[in-house]
């Protein structure tokens, strides 16, 4: 955008324009809902804050004079709002004292709305969603962090701000910027697998990645208790948030499987069908099922999959149709 077009939008926003209000805010949204998202850890609740940010953001537009970047002026009032709604929900940080009982609200982010913050014309935001801080694991280690080191966190380590724009931003000095951000550092260090300690670039799943989702979502489909079992490390692990449900070890994850694809136990759901999808930038499998008297396949959940090399070694269920729409998948088959 030229500089005379950008100071006619900020001197029409300032001024109540809200078309101009629209024009300028309109390309960093996607952006301001994945560092939502990375804050709450909740797809349907970043939702919820971008809509606060934009109406913060249309209540101060007469404060905005356009001397600092759009994007910094959007970024403080999303990081802020995300820090009051934080405070609001403090009681969740009660819940992780309990690992069975650990951030229960995480949501999957589909992999195609990461695209759309890749192929933005916003430049660093095309670094975001290159590292390993969308992926389930980080997610799930950054809501042990205390708000602002989390904050922090992201601003410096997933977004890439110097220390002294994350200590302008959040009205902090930059040794205590730095300051918590070594705590907060130190702490992932103890929450993160030995595999994702060193963030790197992402990379398209191998060949053989995709083979392994391939061989899942067949054994799924076919309900091969004895297939699905043997692609499962021993000591693999299932979720289901936000339900305290989990299973540890493939014997467990084959009996939870085994009943609910048998007709005659008293949990089967019925017959499945899969597609595959992706999100947090890892592989992921829609399940829909078509359950007795049924004539079409629904909306089920979505497995989101960790893999190392030729096994799958955690499976986090997301049991909700409603997630469906987000990653452009249709309610039936």
């Amino acid at each position: 955008m030229k500089q005379e077009e950008a100071a006619a939008l900020v001197a029409g926003v300032r001024s109540g324009d809200e078309a101009a209000f629209e024009a300028l805010t309109e390309p960093y949204r996607r952006q301001l809902h994945l560092h939502c998202y990375r804050m709450l850890g909740s797809f349907d609740e970043a939702e919820d804050l971008v809509q606060e940010t934009l109406l913060r953001a249309w209540r101060g537009r007469a404060g905005f004079e356009g001397r600092s970047m759009v994007r910094t002026w959007l970024y403080r009032i999303a990081t802020n709002a995300c820090l009051d709604h934080l405070e609001s929900k403090s009681h969740r940080l009660q819940l992780l004292e309990s690992p069975q009982a650990a951030v229960d609200w995480i949501q999957p982010y589909p992999d195609r709305l990461l695209d759309e913050v890749a192929s933005s014309d916003s430049g660093p935001d095309a670094l975001v969603i290159a590292r390993e801080t969308t992926e389930l694991a980080f997610l799930a280690a950054i809501q042990y962090l205390p708000p602002k080191q989390r904050a922090i966190l992201i601003l410096r380590d997933a977004l890439g701000w110097s220390a002294k724009e994350t200590a302008s931003l959040l009205d902090e000095s930059v040794p205590s910027v730095n300051s918590a951000l070594h705590r907060a550092r130190s702490s992932m260090r103890t929450r993160l697998p030995k595999s994702r300690l060193e963030w790197s670039a992402a990379t398209a799943p191998t060949m053989a990645e995709r083979q392994l989702l391939e061989r899942y979502m067949d054994a799924t489909d076919r309900a091969d208790v004895g297939a699905l079992t043997a692609l499962l490390r021993e000591e693999a692990r299932l979720t289901m948030p936000p339900y305290p449900t989990w299973f540890d070890g493939r014997a467990d994850i084959a009996t939870s499987f085994a009943l609910a694809t048998d007709p005659s136990s008293p949990t089967y759901l019925g017959q499945f069908r899969t597609v595959a999808t992706g999100a947090n930038r890892q592989p992921a499998v829609a399940a829909y099922v078509r359950r007795p008297g049924d004539s079409v396949y629904r909306a089920l959940g979505i497995d989101v999959l960790r893999l190392d090399r030729d096994k799958v070694v955690e499976i986090t269920r997301f049991v909700n149709a409603d997630l469906f729409a987000a990653f452009g998948l249709p309610p039936t088959l």
